[in-house]
């Protein structure tokens, strides 16, 4: 407390003042803040805890100024914001992510066992880019949630705080999009019918792949590492791509595919599945071929930061 406004205290007890609280002001008294009204914010913000000030004014007709001093003032909400938190690797996974990032080099630099054969090149913008049987045979899958009302952004996300569908595609475009029912979860038995259903989509879309050879990346997730899977996996001879554990930044459905897509999906609402199906079937049958060849080119970049990094996330 300032000098000054200790004399001012000191004239005022002087002349009989005795109350530290405000006195009454003159001027209109306020009607918005009222129980009424903060019972229906209340109301409204636990009903969706990503709902606007300026909607929740629009929805209750009262001022702005009005609903910011419920939310904070009398409710005591605050804003939090989700975002994804890398997981702290210990030297153990930084260690494996680095062995693996360096096999899989040297595994593109072979062809047919013939090491002198490099089909990795530096293209425009000194990308990585790759002509290898490996890429020619592998595809990725992976799941990921989708919401009939998706956020627009990081800051819309944010939510008050008081004190989906498997995707499996390669580098030309999408074989398989699998989309489980509202309700239902991914298990072991369910991703091997996902299998299934890829195994055929393949076969139509993809002539030869299967005599080939099948090489599929996905995540250590529990449907993916079970023995079912494991035993169906066996059984039709698809070799896995070696994936490190907690490493989305090298896998492209991470870092290349669910990116745009939830940002194609940000602010928009729909009012049934259906409707939301529909825009996700558009939204990947109108991706460009180039698309996917860039999230493939881009791990091989990956894969030498990740080296260079010893191990640690790579962001871009």
């Amino acid at each position: 407390m300032s000098r000054s406004l200790v004399y001012q205290w000191c004239t005022w007890f002087g002349e009989g003042r005795a109350s530290l609280g405000d006195e009454p002001k003159s001027g209109r008294p306020k009607t918005s803040t009222n129980k009424e009204n903060t019972t229906r914010v209340d109301e409204l913000i636990r009903c969706d805890r990503r709902m606007k000030i300026r909607k929740i004014a629009l929805k209750l007709k009262i001022p702005k100024s009005t609903v910011h001093e419920i939310v904070h003032d009398t409710l005591g909400y605050q804003k939090v914001s989700a975002r994804w938190a890398p997981k702290m690797l210990t030297e153990d996974h930084k260690l494996q992510r680095v062995e693996i990032s360096q096999r899989l080099l040297q595994r593109c630099q072979q062809d047919n066992g013939d090491e002198d054969t490099t089909h990795i090149g530096v293209g425009p913008g000194g990308d990585f880019q790759a002509n290898n049987n490996l890429f020619e045979n592998l595809i990725f899958g992976d799941e990921s949630w989708v919401h009939l009302n998706t956020p627009e952004t990081k800051r819309d996300s944010m939510t008050w705080k008081h004190p989906s569908s498997p995707v499996t595609k390669n580098a030309k475009d999408v074989i398989l999009l699998d989309i489980l029912p509202q309700g239902q979860c991914i298990n072991a038995a369910r991703y091997c019918s996902t299998l299934d259903r890829l195994k055929e989509a393949i076969r139509r879309k993809r002539p030869g792949l299967l005599r080939r050879g099948v090489v599929l990346q996905h995540d250590n997730a529990t449907p993916h590492s079970a023995n079912l899977t494991q035993q169906w996996l066996q059984r039709y001879g698809w070799e896995i791509l070696s994936q490190p554990a907690h490493s989305p930044d090298l896998a492209p459905s991470d870092f290349h595919l669910f990116g745009p897509l939830k940002r194609h999906l940000g602010g928009l609402a729909f009012e049934t599945e259906d409707d939301l199906i529909s825009e996700l079937r558009n939204w990947f049958d109108n991706l460009d071929v180039d698309f996917f060849q860039v999230g493939i080119n881009s791990l091989l970049s990956r894969w030498q930061k990740c080296i260079d990094l010893h191990g640690d996330y790579v962001e871009k």
